[in-house]
């Protein structure tokens, strides 16, 4: 019986260790488009430079802070987003603290719709990379695919710093690694 139980023990370790180590906790970052100046016209911020030095995943909060007696937000196809047309928007965000959750890659294009301002540079393409992992960060709402259904928005935070959201994944895969590991020396 002693013989069975360890190797059994071990068997368990072995298969907990190795869901621990391929299992990647993810973290989603939230990103303040145009940093301090937020979505503005006001400024000359270079929304296009702004998102090149970005790396967006899935998981991640796009975090959009601005005066809403002034400026709106409208998520768009490319060609809208190439030709500043916000006539038939995917969504329109209007708080002027709106979130939008990325559950896909791709591009997601956004704009704002006041006349001139999208032609004087308030645009910006957010490209989400795809992944290795598939493990998604939860999220204060989630964004429908950027090709055909409209992105929801959900109060975000204030910080105007990228922060880290860490997942429930984190907590499941610390547990586990514990467990695994008191299991693992108890039988060996």
């Amino acid at each position: 019986m002693s013989t069975i139980t360890k190797s059994h023990g071990k068997v368990m370790f072995a298969v907990i260790m190795v869901v621990v180590l391929v299992a990647s906790p993810s973290y989603a970052v939230v990103y303040k488009v145009g940093e301090a100046a937020g979505w503005t016209t006001i400024g000359n911020v270079d929304y296009k430079d702004w998102a090149a030095t970005k790396t967006f995943r899935i998981g991640d909060v796009i975090s959009f802070q601005y005066n809403p007696q002034f400026h709106n937000v409208m998520q768009v196809n490319h060609a809208g987003y190439k030709a500043c047309n916000a006539s038939s928007p995917i969504a329109t965000h209007t708080t002027g603290n709106d979130t939008i959750t990325v559950t896909k890659h791709g591009h997601y294009f956004f704009l704002c719709g006041v006349p001139g301002h999208c032609q004087s540079g308030q645009k910006v393409d957010i490209h989400i990379l795809k992944t290795v992992s598939s493990t998604i960060a939860p999220s204060p709402s989630i964004a429908s695919s950027p090709a055909n259904a409209a992105a929801t928005a959900a109060p975000g935070p204030s910080n105007s710093a990228p922060s880290w959201k860490s997942s429930r994944g984190l907590v499941c895969v610390t547990v586990a690694g514990i467990v695994s590991l008191l299991v693992g020396f108890t039988y060996l």
